[in-house]
């Protein structure tokens, strides 16, 4: 597979994960999903029935065996509560990947990197396969690396906000660093956002408000899509050196009279 993604045992060819909720109805979900060309579902356990997963709003629409399921620990203030959840989610057939999310804010929804770390850990241990929302501290990213983590997913700014990439120097040095598979996580709100953020070099995006919350989802996640693939292209391609001075393309050289 050209340029593949392989997170645990999984091999990826789409580098967009997304997500289920807000969309408008159904129909725009599925089509929006269908659009981002994605592989990967988020979605928070929370949300879901897990006594009938198969009757679940949610699941119903998508359980034909083509999706990877990430839910998430979305709601979790510890990581004692966070593991608990994951562990519901896997006893009831779910899924053996798990994004753990845990704000200790309400306003910000900033992670907790302790609870997160430690719930990291923990569900590491259990064979879970691990992806730790996180904010983008290269020390940070690298503990949860060091933990276990199959991925580490930064955000671009606050969960929602639509800031875009407030700290690109940092994504730069999480990648640099990285020998797992970095995903940017929140905060992104374009198409340029996700291409900056390709162009860093990140393996993937998560995103689910920019396009659930677009006038035109579909559109949206179509755009998005080509987007990821671009900044992926760009940054294989490698950009030119940043110069203080001009140079001109044809060479000055060519000009000059003999």
């Amino acid at each position: 597979m050209a340029d593949g993604l392989r997170i645990g045992n999984i091999e990826l060819s789409s580098r967009f994960f997304i997500g289920t909720g807000l969309y408008p109805n159904p129909y725009v979900q599925m089509e929006a999903i269908r659009a981002s060309g994605a592989q990967v579902l988020t979605f928070a356990i929370r949300r879901i029935n897990l006594e009938s997963t198969e009757d679940d709003s949610i699941l119903q629409h998508v359980q034909n065996g083509q999706y990877t399921y990430l839910p998430n620990t979305s709601g979790a203030r510890t990581a004692d509560e966070a593991v608990r959840i994951a562990r519901l989610a896997r006893a009831s057939g779910l899924s053996e990947w798990i994004k753990v999310e845990i704000s200790a804010n309400e306003r910000t929804l900033l992670p907790d990197p302790i609870e997160t770390l430690k719930a990291t850990e923990i569900l590491t241990k259990e064979g879970f396969t691990v992806l730790p929302y996180t904010s983008d501290d290269p020390i940070l990213c690298k503990r949860l690396e060091e933990a276990g983590a199959a991925a580490v997913m930064p955000g671009a700014a606050p969960i929602g906000t639509g800031l875009g990439i407030l700290n690109p120097y940092n994504l730069g040095l999480i990648v640099e660093d990285a020998q797992v598979p970095i995903i940017v996580d929140a905060g992104l709100g374009s198409v340029s956002d996700v291409a900056q953020a390709m162009e860093l070099g990140v393996s993937g995006v998560l995103m689910n408000t920019p396009v659930a919350k677009a006038r035109d989802p579909i559109g949206m996640a179509q755009a998005m899509r080509m987007g990821i693939e671009a900044g992926r292209l760009a940054y294989l391609a490698g950009r030119i050196d940043k110069k203080r001075y001009a140079s001109a393309s044809s060479g000055l050289d060519a000009f000059k009279l003999h």
